[in-house]
């Protein structure tokens, strides 16, 4: 029986136009929830987001309203004759002397014609800024005016990120659109000026859709004249040669060879094999196609020959610095909740203010405490699904995780089980008897677990490339740290910090909150005391002071904020 074509009713459902802009009105774009329905928002398949049509938008909507550079917000003005105000920033940010040196970098690649450069500083450098500051630079040189990030996820908290940093920095009049790998498809069918691909080793595979949706993003097809000028930034590029697919385009242009010597859309994989190989990679077949050779001296040679076709062309293509050795790099970690979490974070911070004005008021300090720990733990369990969300996106990219939490119940337990149900192996270094500490401390250091969630302040070490009781040698992956909470204690924080950035060993940390919250603010001042603490003797007191002000606990004992 001959299949029945689709109907004309069927066609037109899928191309009906937007909904009528009348005088005065704008076409408002919302950020509505997968599966939520909301009264006065509708679902369109021409944005594939939901709409509303007013003069103003609903107080009730504001919170489903997409923040700037988002593609949200792009499609809200893409549709209306003036663009959405944006708000004014609320920080400002100084760039170090070393990622404006890296910006310059950028822009000289750019000035000459280059359409790739590879930003492969160590963590801690600052990437962000510098790509940022890069790509202002290389859509002035180029005459562009639309920018896009396609950030890792996260989306809660790298979204926010990106966002935050062009604020502070300035969006120089230029468009710009943060958005995830895994919502390249939705942004697929515009054209952009400058493509910043953050944590660019996603890009390893050439079968995946996110592949054939990048070839599109980037025009990594086009010719070299003709296409998006791109950043790929990355700590860690690839594990071979035959990982770097997304350097194609730069490879090609330093050997002067135009992207079909490089890229095919029926065999991408296949061409940059033999592009490889054409060019004195040691590229074997093997069982699942071509790769790479297994004799140390030719990858060592390998190595250094891929290396130097983007760091040796002038100007240079790519820019790699180690993180120097010095105090620990820390920073926040903003996670942006949605309506529901916000909603719940809300309630949770209203019933702690009358429980701390009724004990401040009965100079019960024993129930302030109460309160004070109540509070923290409801705001932490909040925001255990963006951890652990955050966790495995560092674990893919070839890091190994330290975890810090302050309770077991409503953060240590719930994220290490939502972890290995998502398929990570766990060391647990928390609950009195629980667990053997040693043994969960070496499963972690031999990279048998890659995340440690631990309570501990001191006393062990998680550091990379240990010399282990046994004379073996600890695993030599990357350690980044998150505090899950933040510490009071600057002095505390500090000796956390220590359990990965020690014995030479870079390891950087973050201190998560919920954005736009007390707990931001409380972070902001943990992130200043950590800091503090590496060199100021005394420094804690303050910080300590400072804290319990902000939380309207400064009524009680000094040392209920440490103990």
């Amino acid at each position: 029986m001959a299949r029945r074509r689709r109907s004309s009713t069927s066609r037109a459902r899928t191309e009906r136009p937007l909904p009528f802009v009348g005088p005065g009105e704008r076409l408002w774009i919302l950020d509505v929830p997968y599966g939520s329905t909301v009264e006065g928002a509708s679902w369109h398949p021409a944005v594939k987001m939901h709409v509303c049509v007013a003069r103003e938008l609903p107080a009730h909507l504001a919170a489903y309203h997409p923040r700037a550079h988002t593609l949200g917000r792009f499609l809200e003005n893409l549709h209306n004759a003036t663009p959405t105000p944006a708000a004014p920033p609320v920080e400002e940010f100084d760039p170090r002397q070393l990622q404006y040196e890296g910006s310059d970098a950028i822009a000289k690649r750019a000035a000459a014609g280059g359409r790739l450069f590879l930003l492969a500083d160590e963590p801690g450098v600052g990437k962000t800024v510098t790509a940022v500051l890069g790509a202002i630079a290389a859509a002035e040189l180029r005459g562009g005016s639309r920018i896009l990030v396609v950030a890792d996820r996260p989306a809660a908290i790298t979204i926010g990120h990106w966002c935050r940093t062009i604020d502070a920095l300035g969006d120089a009049g230029l468009e710009w659109v943060v958005t995830t790998w895994d919502r390249l498809e939705k942004v697929a069918p515009y054209e952009w000026d400058v493509v910043i691909a953050d944590e660019a080793h996603a890009l390893r595979r050439t079968t995946t859709k996110r592949w054939k949706h990048w070839v599109k993003v980037s025009g990594l097809a086009k010719a070299h004249d003709r296409a998006p000028f791109v950043i790929a930034t990355t700590a860690t590029p690839g594990h071979t040669p035959l990982e770097l697919p997304y350097l194609a385009p730069g490879y090609a242009q330093v050997h002067d060879e135009p992207m079909s010597a490089w890229h095919k859309a029926t065999a991408p994989g296949e061409t940059f094999a033999d592009a490889l190989e054409r060019h004195g990679v040691g590229v074997e077949p093997g069982r699942y196609g071509a790769s790479w050779t297994t004799d140390p001296a030719r990858r060592a040679s390998d190595l250094v020959l891929v290396r130097g076709w983007l760091a040796e062309a002038e100007p240079p293509a790519m820019l790699h610095r180690a993180a120097p050795w010095g105090p620990v790099p820390i920073s926040g970690l903003p996670v942006e909740l949605d309506p529901s979490e916000r909603a719940a974070y809300e309630a949770g911070w209203g019933e702690f203010c009358r429980e701390m004005d009724l004990a401040r008021r009965g100079r019960n300090s024993a129930k302030g405490r109460a309160a004070l720990l109540r509070f923290r733990q409801k705001a932490g369990l909040i925001r255990v699904d963006s951890t652990v969300a955050w966790i495995g996106q560092q674990v893919e990219a070839g890091r190994q995780v330290a975890c810090s939490v302050e309770f077991v119940e409503t953060a240590a337990d719930p994220i290490a089980e939502r972890l290995r149900d998502s398929g990570l192996d766990v060391s647990c270094i928390y609950g009195r008897d629980r667990f053997d500490t040693e043994a969960e401390r070496l499963r972690f250091q031999r990279g048998d677990a890659t995340v440690c969630v631990f309570t501990t302040v001191a006393s062990i070490s998680l550091h990379a490339g240990e010399s282990l009781p046994d004379g073996s040698q600890a695993s030599t992956d990357p350690r980044v740290g998150l505090f899950h909470q933040a510490r009071f204690s600057g002095i505390a924080g500090r000796q956390v910090t220590g359990r990965t950035h020690r014995d030479h060993q870079v390891s950087p940390w973050h201190i998560a909150w919920a954005e736009g919250t007390v707990e931001e603010q409380v972070g902001r001042a943990m992130v200043e005391r950590i800091a503090a603490a590496s060199d100021t003797v005394g420094g804690d007191t303050a910080g300590l002071a400072d804290v319990a002000a902000l939380l309207g606990a400064d009524w009680l004992p000094a040392t209920s904020l440490t103990e």
